[in-house]
């Protein structure tokens, strides 16, 4: 079996680093990927994206890249679900990175790549 997916896109907003109970460093961002056609006005649509990083990853996506950045990232889809507060079961679907690489640069940075080295904690 293979759950394997690689998008190109640019963040909507800056990242959102967080640490779980046990201080693990967890990050989520959206990428805004532009679909491979154009609609019937002629204009380009994208998808919105949510992704997730966790441990050392998590902590360098929040330190190099921001809002409007240009990122590939590799890694699986994952679905969860939970029950919300109105009774109704709520379901996730999301990108858990394993690598994320920059593609463009502040003025002042170089390109880089960076991949988790712990993996995710599921």
């Amino acid at each position: 079996m293979l759950n394997r997916i690689v998008l190109i896109g640019r963040l909507t907003k800056d990242v959102d680093l967080r640490f779980t109970a046990t201080g693990k460093p967890t990050a989520n961002f959206t990428l805004a990927v532009d679909r491979p056609y154009r609609n019937q006005q002629g204009e380009k649509e994208a998808d919105f994206i949510p992704v997730v990083v966790w441990n050392k990853l998590a902590e360098h996506c929040a330190n190099y890249i921001g809002k409007g950045r240009l990122v590939a990232v590799d890694g699986r889809l994952q679905i969860r679900s939970y029950d919300g507060n109105d009774g109704q079961r709520k379901y996730i679907t999301e990108v858990v990175a394993e690598t994320v690489k920059f593609l463009d640069r502040a003025k002042e940075e170089p390109l880089a790549e960076f991949e988790g080295v712990e993996g995710d904690p599921f």
